[in-house]
């Protein structure tokens, strides 16, 4: 079978084109211009061209497409957020990620598990309740259920976790899925690119031009290029960003590491995770064990990973999976998350006339992406805020009316 497959692969008969186009150079201007060829980059291109008719695009990458947080996630998708404004965003995109394969007519290896939220305390059993509730009022499946049923959906569970971290119930959130992340960017980056939006890989942003606190232009170090308007989409870089037009904001940027197994046959059907003892696991296509824990304590911009995560996490895999113990991890990797005060994402029109930010997602980024891709293209084209963006702007830390989130977080920060 994988020779048959290889003969096809290299067959001058089934050709399979470039997923996109190479330009040669830039444009002298573009009606707009998006900084950042990861998920929320690509998507807000994707659906300015589609749904808005906007195809004089440039998306800008330093690297390559996602090559950053997109790449760099554990894949996890969900709704059972704590905020009417976190649920209804969310729950949106949930709904956009069930039909995203065939929009693209390519496979993104969706796969709906079921997302158990542990919970190991009685106060960590009333959040879930809290949560549970908030999310039926707003027509999310999520139901507070005991240990039981944690068992039955992952029958290899130590549910004692090794007698000093009992699971007393858990947040089941029925919908909660996972997906293939690179795929997610491919396909929208091929459909943006079918639909003329023009992807620069290799170019960085170095300037951007405001006169009279409006957008006129971005210098890049392949050019300058003359444009109206900005959307800035660079979890991790956004400090740098919005310092080049003169705002300031609350988000900081923390590492946030995670790491993959060797391949074992399918075991673990659901997503688990513990705020308790920091984890985040789901098993891969491939069978790997996808696992994801807090951010690193400390303020760094850095994608290195360390020694300490792994001993820290693979401690916390044995509390409630014993059998793992022979089990060798394959890789690790690090991302970096803008985080705000709040745990909610920072969305939609700034101070600046023609710059528009897509920041602050802290853990929740890739979840999001088709919703942030519909609602930022929808600010972009309209120049008003989407009305499922109106918690997130970024005045609401002028205005103490924040859209706390923290409570929703997979784990601990």
């Amino acid at each position: 079978m994988a020779y048959q497959l290889l003969r096809f692969a290299l067959s001058r008969e089934h050709p399979e084109p470039r997923m996109f186009r190479r330009p040669d150079r830039l444009k002298s201007s573009y009606d707009v211009v998006i900084i950042g060829g990861g998920g929320h980059g690509l998507s807000s291109a994707y659906y300015l061209a589609r749904d808005h008719g906007i195809r004089n695009v440039a998306v800008l990458e330093r690297g390559y497409i996602g090559g950053g947080n997109t790449g760099r996630n554990t894949t996890i998708i969900r709704s059972n957020y704590l905020t009417p404004e976190g649920v209804a965003f969310y729950d949106e995109s949930v709904r956009l990620w069930q039909d995203l394969s065939a929009d693209f007519d390519l496979n993104l290896f969706y796969a709906n598990r079921g997302h158990f939220t542990l919970a190991h305390t009685d106060s960590a059993v009333r959040t879930m309740r809290w949560r549970a509730e908030v999310n039926k009022h707003l027509g999310v499946d999520s139901e507070l259920v005991g240990p039981d049923a944690v068992k039955a959906a992952s029958p290899q569970i130590d549910i004692t976790c090794g007698g000093h971290a009992p699971i007393l119930g858990a947040l089941y959130h029925a919908p909660g899925s996972i997906a293939r992340h690179d795929a997610v960017a491919w396909g929208y980056g091929r459909g943006a690119d079918r639909r003329g939006v023009e992807i620069h890989q290799k170019t960085e942003v170095t300037a951007i031009d405001v006169q009279g606190g409006k957008v006129r232009g971005v210098h890049t170090n392949q050019g300058y290029i003359a444009t109206n308007k900005v959307l800035c989409a660079v979890a991790g870089f956004t400090p740098r960003v919005t310092h080049m037009v003169g705002l300031t904001t609350p988000i900081y940027v923390h590492p946030l590491q995670a790491m993959v197994s060797e391949p074992m046959k399918p075991w673990l059907d659901p997503i688990l995770v513990s705020g308790s003892l920091h984890i985040y696991v789901s098993q891969s296509a491939r069978g790997e064990l996808v696992m994801g824990a807090s951010l690193d304590p400390y303020e760094v911009q850095s994608t290195r990973s360390t020694l300490d995560f792994v001993e820290g996490l693979s401690a916390h895999m044995l509390d409630m999976f014993p059998f793992l113990s022979n089990v060798r991890v394959n890789r690790q990797w690090a991302g970096m998350a803008d985080m705000t005060p709040d745990f909610a994402p920072i969305l939609g029109k700034t101070p600046v006339e023609g710059f528009y930010l897509d920041a602050g997602w802290g853990t929740c980024g890739f979840k999001a992406t088709p919703v942030c891709g519909k609602t930022m293209s929808y600010t972009v084209a309209n120049d008003r805020n989407h009305p499922l963006i109106e918690g997130f702007n970024l005045s609401r830390f002028e205005t103490y009316q924040l859209t706390g989130e923290k409570g929703a977080a997979s784990v601990g920060h």
